[in-house]
């Protein structure tokens, strides 16, 4: 199932976004409303939301051209990344991008609560100063 949110311009350089996708405790500010749980790790966070189940992300790749978080459970296989496509010395395209490895009834399930996450993503990542 792959899921794709808007592309955005976000005014940072991409080292500047990459610099903050490095840092978990970061992630916290692009959270939807309803965050009922935030959990710092070392290499990652666990959140979780109103309605839905706790899930752990690990951040696995973090440079000038994206930044993958992948899930912290063997149970469910997945990346969420997030494109950066420099556009000048202040100025990013940031697209988010969700691939995951899902049976037809989970996938049903999951697929709109998903979009509507990485639109939210979206929308908190082009507001951040």
């Amino acid at each position: 199932m792959n899921l794709e949110g808007r592309k955005i311009i976000v005014n940072k350089s991409s080292k500047d976004l990459s610099e903050l996708l490095k840092s978990p405790e970061n992630y916290k500010a692009f959270m939807p409303d309803g965050l009922q749980k935030f959990e710092t790790r070392e290499d990652g966070f666990k959140f979780g939301l109103q309605g839905m189940p706790e899930i752990a992300l690990k951040i696995d790749e973090v440079n000038d051209d994206k930044a993958v978080l992948k899930s912290a459970s063997s149970s469910l296989d997945f990346a969420l990344t997030a494109t950066l496509k420099p556009l000048n010395e202040n100025q990013t395209e940031v697209q988010m991008l969700f691939e995951g490895k899902f049976n037809p009834f989970i996938k049903m399930m999951v697929e709109k609560p998903l979009q509507n996450f990485i639109n939210t993503l979206t929308d908190k990542i082009e507001a951040y100063k």
